[in-house]
């Protein structure tokens, strides 16, 4: 408005109002500071003032449902051990083989715990047992081993040998199995082949063929299954009994092939496992592992021993 005495002049505001004006700017200004800091989470760092010296942290007290929550523990579980199992113990001391694979529960969890590294009472260099590994890297120990007990399959060719006991009635059951479904019965061809008999066996092969060659048909002395007794080499005898070369395009190959598990044998040697096994495939070369372990291959679909109890290819000799 106007002054009256100087109508070309506005009136000037008085000096105490000025100052209530600012004042109240003033506080409205550092209220919205205060309000914006709570929002964003910094206001209990406080204002800092160029010059000065850091504030001081402000001590928050935590909500009493936070500080009520239980400490988390953690606990590093060790692997089993079945080993330590009375049972176990009791059949590695005084039972067979079965006995012992039974005490772990059976083939599958036998084969797991030796594959997992958690059975250190299995030694699958102990020439005696069913699970033992015989292969290019793993001679038998000592090298001249032979086993305790020997039998004599119900049909053999002449010159076959002998077999381990067990692995003898084993081959007597496979044979008239074959014969009742109707692929003709199966004899053993060759079965354990002393140290010495090996020597002349793999230098005939090294003679015949080249080292290369005789190395992928046989096995050196002290290397081969069939020094363990559990190895048959077998043939079809039906009508009349085959050669070994010719196995595995009979009625009798391809049933065992299918079969043979039933009554503890596998194929040691198939086709496409060379660079495990470091043999060519041998259709006629059974393995006796016993029925829970062959049962255990045969349901895992495992095609070498290398692979079933986790071991290291071996496709040529260490030295």
């Amino acid at each position: 408005m106007a002054d009256p005495r100087h109508p070309t002049r506005a009136r000037r505001l008085d000096p105490r109002v000025t100052f209530r004006l600012y004042v109240t700017i003033g506080l409205a200004v550092a209220l919205i500071g205060a309000l914006w800091a709570l929002a964003d989470g910094s206001a209990g760092a406080g204002p800092v003032v160029r010059g000065t010296a850091e504030p001081k942290a402000v001590a928050v007290a935590m909500p009493q449902a936070a500080t009520s929550l239980p400490s988390v523990q953690l606990h590093a579980t060790a692997a089993s051990n079945p080993c330590a199992q009375a049972s176990v113990q009791q059949a590695l001391a005084s039972g067979g083989d079965d006995a012992v694979v039974a005490a772990f529960g059976g083939g599958a969890a036998f084969r797991a715990a030796v594959a997992a590294g958690s059975a250190p009472c299995i030694d699958l260099s102990d020439p005696n047992r069913d699970w033992v590994v015989v292969n290019k890297a793993r001679p038998l120990n000592p090298l001249a081993f032979a086993p305790t007990s020997f039998g004599d399959p119900a049909l053999s060719v002449d010159g076959a040998g002998s077999l381990r006991s067990d692995a003898a009635h084993a081959l007597d059951q496979l044979s008239a199995a074959a014969d009742a479904a109707g692929v003709g019965t199966i004899a053993l061809a060759s079965g354990y082949r002393s140290y010495d008999t090996q020597v002349q066996t793999y230098s005939g092969q090294i003679a015949t063929y080249g080292q290369a060659q005789g190395d992928a048909l046989s096995a050196r002395p002290g290397h081969s299954e069939h020094q363990t007794g559990l190895a048959a080499d077998v043939v079809s005898c039906a009508g009349g009994c085959g050669s070994i070369d010719s196995f595995g395009g009979t009625a009798a190959g391809a049933w065992v092939a299918e079969n043979g598990w039933q009554y503890g044998f596998i194929v040691r040697y198939v086709a496409g496992q060379t660079p495990v096994t470091g043999y060519d495939p041998e259709p006629w070369h059974l393995r006796y592992v016993g029925v829970p372990l062959a049962t255990a291959y045969h349901d895992g679909g495992f095609v070498t021993l290398e692979q079933f109890f986790g071991l290291a290819a071996a496709p040529a000799y260490l030295g």
